[in-house]
């Protein structure tokens, strides 16, 4: 079963439906403000990247209850008719507001913000959490390896690791917004606009008598862009017999544009490589690495300089592997009686419809405020945007482009400290205005 905008509706937990059809039996039709956000960052990230939320307001455009949908519930004998007959009926037609693709944001900051009849507020939360949490979880991930990187490229390879189909689509993605070069899934490189990359597997070396006939099989086939996996045998003299081919390829126009080490002794054999190539009169030719690859092992590869110009990161960051969930949340904040606030022991939530403002001094981010929407708004730059007035886009879907350079100035924007692939001292200061403050004390101490 594929997930279309026809069936995506029931993509959604039962729940969901089960309170939508008592609001629907109580007459509950009034507005309600929900906010979705991350109570607390994964233990060792200091910072979160949003991503996701084109594929959210493409949903929440074309959300509905086709026939079949209808006609599965009604089948349920769990939901009266009159409640289907709603469903039948029933389309997006709130506002969102929304932190762009690409920005940085902390614990407890809405990412997004619905106002809409509480039903279509409530409906969509499944969906939202999955589209959003996950997305934001790679984007994150890949940020982190474009720091351990420093300038160099690195290329999604994790499709294969991934769990399942849309998530190695949404994997891509989130990806290319942290800072991936590229992505190794043709579907995804197809949909995003991402330039594809690959190069061969073993088998392919292991298909030729010799790899040397491998290598010039392979150059030939793709004159302009080839690049050999040189460790099947024994790495360094792959490197030989890229050297090799290279010279029997000369006269013929070709050029290897790189070879790929992917397994073994990195640093050393990465030195090793660096030297047959150089001494073989091949300074051009990259040398790009991969197996099993995440920031950690890139920092430490470069902290020993290993001589590695770009790298292909597979399961650790398709499953985002040191940290394989986020924890995002979608509460109600605020109905037709005004803001609402959860006291549950360690799950409170700051009520009322809110706004983020960021504070810099000399371009580097110093502190986020949490503000109401509605009060006098504090020094900083709002991140929150309008992208959706009653269930349409304000502005036409962004490229992903866009996202991606956003979270490169981001992540550049933050102290020293975030920018870290170990945890800071500190989290990332997110502060209460004084009237939120006030709204908190009030909320708390309210009869329930």
């Amino acid at each position: 079963m594929w997930v279309t905008d026809d069936n995506v509706a029931l993509l959604t937990d039962l729940y969901e439906l089960t309170m939508s059809a008592s609001y629907f039996a109580e007459g509950m039709h009034d507005e309600a403000t929900f906010e979705l956000f991350v109570r607390h960052l994964p233990e060792s990230r200091n910072f979160l990247v949003s991503a996701g939320l084109d594929d959210a307001l493409h949903y929440l455009e074309h959300l509905h209850f086709d026939g079949d949908a209808i006609a599965y519930l009604r089948g349920l004998d769990i939901f009266r008719p009159d409640f289907l007959e709603y469903l039948a009926t029933l389309r997006f037609t709130g506002d969102v507001w929304a932190i762009p693709e690409g920005e940085v944001f902390f614990a407890g900051e809405p990412m997004l913000r619905i106002t809409a009849r509480l039903i279509e507020a409530q409906i969509v939360e499944t969906f939202l959490l999955n589209c959003l949490n996950f997305q934001s979880l790679i984007a994150s991930k890949a940020a982190r390896v474009a720091i351990a990187c420093d300038g160099r490229r690195f290329v999604d390879f994790s499709p294969r690791r991934d769990h399942g189909a849309d998530a190695a689509m949404k994997a891509a993605r989130a990806s290319y917004i942290g800072g991936a070069s590229a992505t190794s899934n043709v579907l995804a490189a197809r949909a995003y606009g991402i330039a594809p990359s690959g190069t061969m597997a073993h088998a392919y070396v292991m298909s030729f008598d010799r790899e040397l006939d491998a290598f010039l099989a392979f150059a030939r086939t793709f004159p302009e862009r080839s690049t050999l996996l040189i460790d099947t045998y024994d790495t360094v003299e792959g490197a030989r017999n890229a050297v090799r081919a290279a010279d029997l390829l000369a006269p013929e126009g070709v050029k290897i544009q790189g070879v790929r080490l992917d397994s073994g002794d990195l640093p050393e054999l990465a030195r090793a490589v660096r030297e047959v190539l150089d001494e073989g009169g091949y300074s051009d030719i990259q040398i790009f690495a991969s197996g099993d690859l995440d920031e950690y092992r890139i920092a430490a590869l470069l902290q020993e300089d290993a001589p590695i110009d770009a790298f292909g990161i597979g399961t650790q960051l398709g499953v985002s592997a040191d940290a394989p969930a986020l924890g995002g949340i979608y509460k109600l904040v605020e109905d037709k009686s005004g803001p609402k606030m959860k006291r549950s022991t360690a799950k409170v939530t700051i009520p009322g419809r809110k706004q983020v403002y960021r504070c810099y001094q000399d371009a580097v981010a110093t502190h986020d405020t949490l503000a109401l929407h509605d009060e006098s708004p504090p020094p900083g730059v709002p991140l929150l945007q309008k992208v959706m007035e009653g269930g349409r886009r304000t502005t036409p879907p962004e490229s992903l482009s866009a996202a991606r350079e956003r979270c490169s100035r981001a992540v550049k924007s933050l102290p020293p400290a975030f920018r870290s692939l170990h945890p800071a001292p500190d989290p990332f200061p997110v502060r209460c205005s004084a009237r939120l403050e006030s709204l908190l004390a009030e909320l708390n101490q309210a009869p329930h």
